[in-house]
């Protein structure tokens, strides 16, 4: 009966209230979940980890702005390997759509923790050292002693060598607080500022600089305009006025190679003669260009990265005209020897188009089993084995081509001429058959392959990345420690009683803390006493 009455009691649910919709994460929510969780340390960590192992790739693979010869000879040699390294942007890391979202992201949270420890950090300069606590015997590490002076007096001495001894000091009745080390946030904080710093340095490079990559041939030039790069990589406020009108002509090529022992062939030096002009009214001066020895021309660096050979032929076709002269780059298969493939092809040959498949080996030496191989990668022996064809070359198709290499497909339809031949020495000639010409090997020159760069960001990351190390070495060096003194009349008079206590900020630091507290309790006016852990 109870039961029914208390029942009766309860008023009765309104059809027209509305229910309450059962708490949970709206987007608002999501996303204050998501800022909270890309602005916390330990994602900025991990971003920071992941940055760094996204560079990697750059620097095992090589890089189509920097190495573009090695990138082609991958293909070349592993086309389906090659493809699946370029899916992923291996051969163009810092331009990868995840390398971008790293960047980003790691951008983000840096901000999200530079502002709010920014905050931290300015209240912290302006705290004074909390009060003392009651009982001092409790702290790590506490000492005791007594002085012939009284109270006041002892509190103003040990007030003023505490400040000597750079402490930040605060006073109270009986009771002296100092506390040291804010260097430590100073330092982290300077370790955040300056990683944000890098990244913008590095985002303003990228948009105010630019880069690209030219080869260059022995007794030619290149001037700095867009028209010359092989491969050029302008920043989004770059136009082509903003390039320095500089220009330079490569004089003579001379690397320098072991020439005997079991380091034989290995690079000595590199020396690549220059005839620069700072301007187009400048007059020419020399310059000795070598790895790691750039050429800067007002804020333009000129790296040399590579080198190769780019021998010599003249091809006369079937009608007695030169329809080819000059140098022709050559791709080497082998670094260490320095054996290379070139690529001739001369579409203005009569009454045939000619395509010219040449094997360049700069020392040559015949096996037992009479294959022809390179020993030395300086040109001692230099021989060129041709292989020639007739035919439709498809230049006119207006499907571009690479100059280095034959299309598989266009080279099936055209007519062999010339596929096993013996290797031409310098000044010698191949006749070719069907009165299709002639061939003949003149000489040898090399070429170069140059990065040129233009980065006014340069010296602000390297400001902010010494920076970065100098924050992180105050954080990881300095500790956060804090020195309470009570002073006290002695029960029986006549003297005032000293109580020390010291607490470093920093997990595990006691340790290296005691050495110092023992030395401040000694200077403070102990004499005998000594220092009590109580860990």
């Amino acid at each position: 009966m109870k039961a029914t009455d208390d029942t009766k009691a309860r008023p009765a649910a309104d059809a027209d209230t509305p229910r309450r919709r059962p708490a949970g994460l709206g987007v608002q929510a999501w996303l204050r979940w998501f800022w909270r969780t890309l602005t916390s340390m330990r994602t900025a960590l991990i971003l920071l980890l992941l940055f760094a192992l996204g560079s990697v790739p750059g620097s095992i693979f090589p890089q189509r702005g920097v190495e573009p010869g090695k990138v082609a000879e991958i293909f070349k040699n592993d086309p389906s390997y090659a493809a699946w390294l370029d899916r992923f942007w291996l051969f163009d890391v810092f331009q990868a759509p995840w390398f971008a979202a790293i960047y980003l992201l790691l951008f983000l949270s840096l901000i999200g923790c530079v502002i709010p420890r920014t905050g931290v950090y300015l209240r912290e300069l302006r705290r004074k050292p909390p009060a003392a606590p009651r009982n001092l015997a409790r702290l790590p590490l506490n000492a005791s002693f007594e002085d012939d002076t009284p109270v006041e007096a002892v509190s103003a001495k040990v007030a003023a060598k505490l400040r000597a001894r750079r402490f930040r000091v605060a006073t109270g009745p009986g009771w002296v607080a100092a506390e040291k080390g804010y260097l430590k946030e100073t330092g982290n904080l300077l370790f955040h500022v300056s990683l944000l710093a890098l990244l913008v340095a590095v985002g303003a490079g990228a948009l105010l600089g630019y880069r690209g990559n030219v080869l260059v041939v022995e007794g030619n030039g290149f001037a700095n305009t867009v028209a010359a790069y092989d491969r050029y990589i302008p920043g989004f406020q770059v136009s082509a006025e903003s390039l320095e009108p500089f220009s330079f002509q490569l004089e003579d090529l001379q690397v320098s190679y072991v020439a005997t022992g079991g380091k034989r062939g290995q690079v000595l030096d590199f020396l690549a003669k220059l005839k620069v002009h700072d301007s187009p009214e400048a007059p020419a001066r020399d310059y000795p260009l070598r790895v790691n020895e750039p050429l800067e021309v007002n804020g333009t660096q000129t790296y040399l990265i590579g080198n190769g050979y780019a021998p010599t032929f003249t091809v006369v076709d079937g009608n007695g005209d030169v329809a080819f002269e000059g140098p022709v780059t050559c791709l080497p298969e082998t670094v260490s020897t320095f054996a290379s493939e070139c690529t001739i092809k001369v579409p203005d040959a009569k009454p045939k188009q000619l395509g010219l498949s040449i094997r360049f080996l700069p020392t040559t030496m015949r096996r037992q089993d009479g294959v022809l191989v390179s020993t030395f990668p300086g040109a001692l022996l230099p021989t060129a084995q041709v292989r020639a064809f007739a035919g439709d070359l498809g230049l006119r198709s207006g499907i571009p081509q690479s100059v280095y290499l034959f299309d598989p497909e266009k080279l099936k339809k055209m007519e062999p001429l010339v596929m096993a031949a013996d290797p031409l020495e310098v000044g010698q000639s191949l006749e070719l058959p069907g009165g299709n010409g002639k061939v003949t090997f003149t000489g040898v020159k090399e070429w170069i392959t140059l990065q040129i760069a233009y980065d006014p960001a340069r010296l602000p990351a390297l400001l902010a990345a010494g920076g970065a190390v100098i924050g992180l070495v105050f954080a990881l060096t300095i500790r956060r420690r804090r020195v309470w003194v009570r002073v006290a009349e002695a029960a029986g008079g006549g003297s005032t009683v000293v109580e020390v206590g010291g607490l470093t900020r920093t997990e595990g630091g006691d340790a290296g803390f005691a050495e110092e507290f023992a030395d401040i309790v000694k200077a403070l006016g102990a004499t005998s006493a000594g220092v009590n852990d109580a860990r």
